[in-house]
């Protein structure tokens, strides 16, 4: 019900607003970039809506490369990881809420129920580095009751490179509202690339470091 209402609320606001003033969609996004882009308010919106996000069910990539867009690259990278590591203790406290009993011992699941307790702190981080979807491990460690401090820690590092990387990719963007066109910053793009490539490196080290531990002994 929140969510719907959210979207309800979100997309009924724009029509209404887009119709009262005769804008265009190209002409009402210049506003809506306009106002976020223009002092504290439009920041502190930003947060709220990153905060909020895993229970309205916002894509977490959408509001990323957002950010680099209104923001520009060193203020979309902060509201971003501030944004994001809010978000998942959202979802966290979710997940503590509703108990560890919506668990079920499975798959991927049953592989680091046992370690994110044991071993959280690196768990978490792995975790993040092999890209497993963001809100679930969220809920996960959540449902798991482990330690807020390891859990918030392995987050805000594990994400770093994905996060640098959407900003980058967002700011890379030039948009001319007036005459309808979207181009690039070359150097910009390049940059986001090239991040996101050795977070693609990170995540192919982590997933063979997690195939060599799946098969050891160890953990027959």
């Amino acid at each position: 019900m929140l969510a719907l209402s959210f979207w309800v609320l979100l997309l009924g606001g724009y029509q209404f607003y887009a119709w009262r003033n005769g804008l265009t969609p190209i002409e009402a996004g210049r506003v809506l970039v306009g106002f976020m882009g223009n002092g504290l308010v439009g920041a502190l919106v930003f947060l709220a809506v990153y905060t909020v996000r895993p229970l309205i069910f916002f894509p977490a990539s959408v509001l990323t490369v957002g950010a680099g867009f209104v923001f520009g690259p060193i203020l979309g990278v902060v509201l971003t990881v501030i944004g994001s590591n809010a978000s998942a203790m959202v979802a966290y406290l979710a997940g503590r809420y509703f108990g560890e009993g919506l668990v079920r011992s499975e798959g991927v699941v049953r592989r680091y129920t046992r370690r994110l307790r044991e071993n959280s702190f690196e768990t978490v981080l792995t975790m993040r580095f092999v890209f497993l979807p963001y809100d679930l491990v969220n809920y996960l460690a959540g449902f798991l009751r482990i330690a807020p401090f390891p859990f918030i820690l392995a987050t805000a590092l594990g994400s770093i490179p994905g996060t640098v990387a959407f900003v980058l990719l967002g700011a890379s963007l030039e948009t001319d509202f007036a005459a309808g066109t979207i181009g690039f910053d070359p150097r910009v793009l390049a940059a986001s690339a090239l991040i996101f490539a050795l977070g693609i490196a990170a995540s192919w080290y982590f997933k063979r470091r997690e195939r060599r531990r799946t098969e050891s002994p160890r953990d027959i």
